[in-house]
């Protein structure tokens, strides 16, 4: 069932599933803004809450990856003491409640956020404070993903993964590999990577954002990832003539018949250069295909978007049904870092009653 495209109020309505979201990405303008003037921070260009988020998002919308990651200076400059980590968490999920999400990951770099003398688990303590209030007061899911970053040491990387193995059960979910793809491969990070898995933990890793599908490859064949950050490349190993996928090559068939998830960030994929338009995004190729993709966000803050209007995008933009964007949110449930039994009580009792009542309201 189609769903009309000047009805985001339905959209809205509709439960969702947010797995690729950067804390630091996300915070709120006028948050910023009053974080700034507490602590003397001049570096903002503005004042004001609209024009400062335009900044932000013009700021990311230059096709170019390290360009994208430009405005983080400012946002992880803002979130260096306890009380403003747990605060942009309560309101992250305040967010993404009112945006109809039921269960979400955040990722963020812990040790970004120390400069101002917390350490790494006091930084990881006020993000779950903030998290367990929004999560009492509004009542979805959220977890944490420990973020390394490829540019850095592997040393680093691999302290990370002992952080994010401590906080298992406590908040943590996972751990992620985020940055640059170029000249950054993730086997030299593979120390932190098995740690995880001898720790039976759980591991995404951004790949084929940024860099062909050989990032992909190598970032399940030799790291091991359970899930892929954006994925956008694995297009490069299907080929589509006229609208039609008509061979598809080891690695695209390998993701397809194991339902590796791919997290798919459509807005944002156009900011980075990823895809040169929406219009080219492989996500309706995946989607048709049967691959377990789901919608995200990346950073809410600058690609000025929410779970919504990705939503909405994959509404107008692919002609998707409502019977798609249950698909996707049930997608990202089942591949969500949670437990199996958790996983599938919020898909019994949160999404798909949802669902059933919304086709329900518009006859079919």
């Amino acid at each position: 069932m189609a769903i009309g495209p000047l009805d985001p109020e339905l959209v809205r309505r509709l439960p969702k599933v947010s797995l690729h979201d950067h804390l630091d990405g996300s915070v709120r303008p006028s948050t910023l803004l009053e974080l700034a003037e507490a602590r003397g921070y001049e570096e903002l260009p503005t004042s004001d809450p609209g024009a400062l988020g335009e900044w932000f998002r013009r700021g990311a919308d230059r096709g170019s990856l390290a360009l994208y990651l430009e405005g983080f200076r400012h946002t992880i400059a803002l979130l260096q003491d306890a009380a403003a980590l747990e605060r942009v968490a309560f309101e992250y999920a305040e967010d993404l409640a009112a945006d109809g999400v039921v269960y979400a990951e955040v990722r963020f770099a812990p040790h970004f956020h120390t400069a101002g003398g917390l350490g790494l688990d006091a930084v990881l303590d006020a993000v779950m404070r903030g998290l367990r209030r929004g999560e009492e007061q509004f009542g979805l899911v959220a977890r944490v993903l420990v973020c390394a970053l490829r540019n850095e040491p592997a040393e680093q990387s691999h302290r990370l993964s002992e952080l994010a193995t401590a906080w298992m059960g406590r908040g943590v979910c996972g751990f992620d590999l985020a940055g640059e793809e170029a000249g950054h491969p993730p086997k030299h990070h593979n120390d932190a990577f098995q740690l995880i898995k001898r720790r039976n933990g759980s591991l995404t890793i951004h790949a084929g954002e940024s860099f062909g599908k050989e990032s992909i490859w190598q970032a399940l064949q030799i790291c091991g990832a359970h899930r892929i950050g954006h994925g956008t490349h694995l297009i490069d190993d299907i080929a589509v003539y006229d609208g039609k996928v008509i061979k598809v090559g080891s690695l695209a068939a390998y993701v397809l018949d194991h339902r590796i998830p791919i997290e798919c960030c459509l807005q944002s994929n156009v900011h980075t250069g990823a895809v040169p338009s929406l219009e080219d995004h492989p996500f309706p190729y995946f989607l048709r295909e049967g691959y377990r993709v789901t919608l995200n966000t990346d950073n809410r803050l600058m690609s000025h978007t929410t779970m919504t209007d990705e939503f909405r995008v994959a509404v107008e933009t692919f002609g998707c049904t409502l019977a798609d964007l249950e698909r996707v949110t049930v997608n990202a449930m089942n591949a969500a870092f949670f437990p199996y039994a958790e996983r599938h009580r919020i898909i019994d009792e949160r999404i798909e009653p949802a669902y059933r009542a919304l086709h329900a309201e518009l006859g079919g």
